[in-house]
């Protein structure tokens, strides 16, 4: 199914104003992220597609040519799935799988063929008898986005789905969640704070700030071409270079940077991966810290500009704290924005 949200806000009873009207258009399998600092928006949201939330007035929810702005949770015909899991403790793997079906009152066969190829998807078949309290939390999940599946909602929703895990396991079901919901082909809207999940498993993210949707984009444009300083920073934690603009390029405490396109009004950000030491280069930088994280080192340098961080490869050697170097920033890999007062130190 198709989602479509026009002038959708809300605003709580005591005056808080946690959404500022949102138009939003998602495609049938298409998954959206809806990605941004805590206290942005970003489930609210979620709870008004749910239905357990009502909009503002004129606010409207869309389902293909179905408008539920006013339809209650229960018959919109959709799958949630929570970081608490929120499975039923005294039921095996196979009864939470067929809870959802069992209200529905189906045929038991189709209950049980249902079950069958979920659990088989979702990689569960050797627990399907097990109590779901002697699983661990990342066969948990499965089981929880099983149960969701099962029903064949038209939406599924998802909020901060993976963080209960520890860091190992989180990274291993991101890429497992995002095969099966393409393998499902469910439309499918999930809210996360963590920037590589949302990049890893999203077709579109939605990056949102103080209840705005700021910019909507497919991953890698997002990330190549952020529309404001909020958004570089947050997707991929770009560096504010600071420096003013002399002539064609900008003057910092390193050194001059070439940048032709450069105007008065912007400022210029930089992603680590752009930064490198260079014999050559035309800034110079004093080492603060090189900390080894296996495959690179991450060097902090000051007196190049506000102190930028950069990836060095494990494989070369790696300056010491107090070191002079020389470095080098790619041109056309920064990043002009528009200047917001106070964004740069």
């Amino acid at each position: 199914m198709t989602l479509r949200l026009s002038n959708t806000a809300k605003t709580f009873p005591d005056g808080t104003r946690a959404l500022k009207p949102v138009d939003l258009s998602v495609e049938t399998g298409e998954i959206v992220s809806l990605l941004g600092p805590s206290g942005c928006g970003k489930t609210t949201l979620l709870r008004i597609i749910a239905g357990l939330e009502t909009p503002d007035a004129g606010g409207e929810v869309w389902f293909d040519r179905d408008n539920v702005t006013a339809r209650p949770v229960e018959r919109r015909n959709v799958g949630m799935v929570f970081q608490s899991y929120a499975l039923f403790p005294n039921m095996s793997v196979r009864a939470n799988i067929g809870y959802g079906l069992k209200m529905q009152k189906l045929p038991k066969a189709e209950i049980d063929a249902r079950v069958d190829e979920v659990l088989t998807l979702c990689q569960l078949e050797d627990y399907a008898a097990r109590a779901v309290t002697a699983l661990s939390g990342g066969q948990r999940q499965r089981v929880a986005l099983a149960r969701a599946f099962a029903p064949r909602p038209r939406l599924l929703l998802l909020d901060e789905p993976l963080s209960a895990l520890d860091a190992a396991l989180r990274d291993t079901l991101r890429d497992e969640l995002a095969q099966l919901l393409r393998r499902f082909g469910i439309t499918a809207i999930f809210v996360t704070h963590d920037q590589d999940e949302s990049l890893a498993i999203a077709d579109r993210v939605a990056v949102m700030q103080d209840g705005v949707m700021v910019q909507i984009d497919t991953p890698e444009n997002l990330y190549r071409h952020p529309t404001s300083a909020f958004v570089a920073r947050f997707v991929g934690n770009a560096m504010a270079l600071g420096g003013r603009v002399d002539g064609t390029g900008l003057a910092l405490p390193g050194g001059q940077l070439k940048l032709p396109g450069l105007q008065a009004g912007q400022d210029a950000f930089v992603r680590a991966e752009h930064v490198r030491l260079d014999d050559q280069g035309p800034l110079t930088g004093v080492v603060e810290s090189a900390t080894f994280l296996g495959t690179h080192y991450r060097i902090s340098l000051t007196g190049v500009a506000d102190a930028p961080l950069f990836a060095h490869h494990a494989g070369a050697r790696a300056p010491s704290p107090g070191d002079r170097v020389r470095v080098a920033i790619d041109p056309d890999a920064v990043m002009l924005l528009p200047r917001v007062e106070g964004a740069i130190a």
